[in-house]
């Protein structure tokens, strides 16, 4: 039986390294996890609950949510129209280019994303037991792991 030599092209993952990925996971997981079961709570789905939050911190244009939200524009249209369907949110023409529609929070939509936002615990604050330097020092590292650079 022949013994297989390492490729080394493929780079040897240390369990350091292995452990790290694992625990960004499963940050990663409960705070979807959590989010869900709130936007259930609301009866939204995770995708509904996410674009009415970030509407409500500004309107803006269906393309412009999707490259935030990292999804296909048609797939916001479809969810700002069923958000929109429960009065939630409203279609309305940006002041600076009457072409341009933008989506926005009724006040019924920012209550809704209000309360959401306070029946949020671990992915409201994940970072809680973190000190401000901690969070620093983490924000630093994340950047430069997505390619950001420490700025």
């Amino acid at each position: 039986m022949a013994t297989s030599t390492p490729d080394p092209r493929v780079p040897r993952v240390d369990p350091l390294t292995l452990e790290v990925v694992e625990l960004i996971g499963t940050v990663v997981a409960r705070y979807h996890e959590e989010y869900e079961e709130a936007a259930a709570e609301h009866a939204l789905t995770g995708a509904q609950a996410r674009v009415l939050g970030l509407l409500s911190l500004e309107p803006m244009p269906m393309r412009r949510i999707a490259q935030k939200l990292k999804c296909e524009p048609s797939n916001i249209t479809g969810i700002v129209d069923r958000l929109e369907a429960r009065g939630l949110v409203e279609r309305r023409a940006d002041a600076g280019d009457r072409r341009v529609k933008l989506a926005a929070p009724t006040p019924e939509g920012l209550e809704v994303a209000r309360r959401l936002r306070g029946s949020l615990r671990f992915a409201r604050e994940p970072l809680a037991e973190l000190s401000r330097e901690e969070r620093v020092a983490l924000r630093g590292l994340l950047r430069r792991m997505v390619g950001e650079g420490d700025g």
